[in-house]
């Protein structure tokens, strides 16, 4: 090993970046999960208005989760390897 016993301290930083980026990973694909189980409980209900309101009370939610972490995702990720263009940069172009 290069860094031997002092590891722990040497990485500390970029174990906390790896940690932080798992987290938000897991807790989009979680949400999005969780949001297409959501969607098809409303896709098969018979009544378009009970299907609108599934989709307003039970699928619509899920958005706000997903894009929190998504937001966070972009802040901790670099411009040079995120491959999408980030929610600020869009706010921003002509």
């Amino acid at each position: 090993e290069i860094y031997g016993n002092a590891f722990e301290k040497t990485a500390r930083e970029q174990m906390k970046l790896i940690e932080a980026i798992s987290a938000h990973i897991e807790a989009i694909n979680t949400g999005i999960t969780d949001m297409i189980e959501a969607r098809k409980k409303a896709n098969n209900l018979a009544d378009s208005e009970a299907c609108a309101a599934a989709y307003c009370d039970t699928v619509k939610p899920y958005f706000d989760t997903i894009r929190y972490h998504c937001d966070k995702l972009e802040l901790l990720v670099d411009d040079e390897l995120w491959p999408l263009t980030k929610y600020r940069e869009l706010l921003f172009t002509r």
